[in-house]
């Protein structure tokens, strides 16, 4: 047998074997040195075996590939395997020999250079294979996207500076939810610690009972935008929405100071200081928050509450377009919140009107193929749209759902869907048009001017007529034959 250059006793009862010392496999010896852990390294580089050894590290030299190296070493104690060197090949010959030494327990992590051979050590049962190129990346990536929020942070303070003493006026889109509530509550937070003043406007309706609630509960001061002028403010900002005149009473194509919103933009251009427009995360409460934290500003308990029960209304519970960052700023909301009022918003009374839209859902519902289509006609509350189109989402069959009514001059739609194929947001902005139309894959929505409806008196051929129109336009726009079954 080939005479293995092998340590004193003492050294051959490791919890860890290393094999490998390149730059990584060295790196991980030293933390587990740092850590006390006991461990062997195995490189066929002798003089590199010879500097480890002389750095106290305990060391042999050795072809990993090689089933003799094992041989001499004990290994019964052994906790894991690290399979560390840059030579593809070597490794997975190791993998091979690892099962013949008796310590199938052992945590064994390879490393590869590229996708290929991470398949085939991850078949040949390495428990963790590890890519460095693909963790220099992600690690690149995580440190520039400090560097992002470091920089929009300090741009978004400067901003503030610039407009200290005057007063700014924060917008958010017509019959707002819990998640523009909050977000445009927050950027009064922030504006407030610039000494900048701040209404927040709104139009519309807060006609949802929840939302009520949540405005109530919190003691949230909203203003309805038509009692006031603009001229009496020195700049505006949107939240939660980004289109001037799309889904606002803003004048379409003005300058604003700052755009802050969750939805994807389309290709509407928009014209403003400071933009932040992020289509991956659930919550344009999460933006906020996370401004919030870049800032050093301090949270207070209603504030919390505000963006946390906006985070989750808007993801829904996070189950609908939830990235890490929501998670994260969920996580960071969740101890200073107030949970009692948490648990009253979520089991609020239902209304007569959202009992009656969600039956008249239900009645008219026209399903083709896995596509559900209802017009529930003359509304006053939009608000229930939302939640019908969330409930016969949950019927057999359906995959998508569209429920639609009509007020004094537009035609609501709220839709919502889990097909993965289809993106809700892309459809109904195809099917209606980009300004007055948009949303998420899976939750979207319009309003449509009734333009030459508005002429039509009789109120059973509106209805009937808006009912042929969005139905056709749909379905036309997912390429879907209102004929099938």
């Amino acid at each position: 047998m080939k005479e293995i250059d092998v340590p004193d006793k003492k050294w051959q009862n490791p919890t860890y074997l290393i094999l490998g010392s390149g730059s990584i496999g060295f790196a991980v010896a030293k933390e587990l040195r740092e850590l006390d852990k006991d461990l062997i390294i195995v490189d066929k580089d002798s003089q590199k075996v010879e500097t480890l050894r002389e750095d106290a590290y305990q060391a042999i030299a050795g072809d990993i590939s090689d089933p003799e190296v094992y041989k001499q070493l004990n290994l019964k104690e052994l906790t894991g395997i690290l399979v560390l060197s840059s030579d593809n090949e070597a490794n997975k010959k190791a993998l091979k020999i690892i099962p013949t030494l008796g310590i199938n327990d052992a945590y064994c992590v390879a490393r590869a250079s590229d996708a290929i051979n991470l398949q085939e050590m991850e078949a040949l049962g390495a428990d963790l294979v590890l890519m460095p190129s693909r963790l220099v990346a992600k690690s690149l990536a995580r440190s520039l996207g400090r560097a992002e929020v470091v920089h929009r942070g300090n741009k978004l303070s400067q901003w503030f500076k610039d407009m200290s003493g005057n007063a700014l006026a924060i917008v958010v889109h017509d019959n707002p939810d819990p998640d523009a509530i909050s977000s445009a509550l927050a950027l009064q937070k922030i504006a407030d610690s610039f000494d900048v003043k701040s209404s927040i406007l709104y139009h519309g309706d807060i006609g949802h009972q929840e939302n009520k609630a949540f405005v109530n509960l919190l003691g949230i001061d909203l203003n309805r935008m038509e009692e006031h002028s603009l001229s009496d403010f020195s700049d505006i900002a949107m939240v939660d929405c980004a289109v001037p005149g799309a889904n606002n009473m803003l004048s379409p194509g003005m300058h604003l100071g700052i755009v802050l919103d969750h939805h994807p933009l389309g290709d509407a251009e928009i014209d403003a200081d400071f933009v932040d427009i992020r289509p991956n995360v659930g919550a344009s409460a999460t933006i906020l928050t996370k401004y919030l934290q870049e800032l050093n500003i301090e949270i207070e308990q209603v504030l919390a509450t505000a963006l946390l029960y906006g985070i989750r209304t808007d993801t829904l519970d996070f189950k609908r377009n939830t990235d890490s960052a929501d998670l994260s700023a969920a996580a960071y909301l969740y101890p200073l919140a107030d949970h009692d009022i948490l648990d009253q918003l979520e089991r609020p009374s239902m209304s007569i009107e959202t009992l009656d839209i969600l039956g008249e859902a239900i009645l008219n519902r026209q399903v083709i193929g896995s596509y559900l289509l209802s017009n529930v006609g003359i509304i006053r509350d939009r608000d229930a749209l939302p939640q019908a189109a969330d409930y016969l989402l949950s019927l057999e069959g359906i995959s998508t759902s569209i429920v639609f009514g009509v007020s004094e001059d537009r035609i609501f739609i709220s839709g919502r869907s889990n097909d993965i194929r289809v993106n809700l947001g892309e459809v109904l902005r195809r099917a209606f048009g980009e300004d007055i139309a948009g949303g998420h894959s899976n939750a979207a929505g319009a309003q449509i001017p009734l333009g030459v409806f508005s002429d039509i008196k009789d109120r059973q051929t509106l209805l009937r007529l808006v009912n042929e129109a969005v139905v056709k336009k749909f379905l036309n726009a997912v390429g879907v034959d209102e004929n099938t079954e």
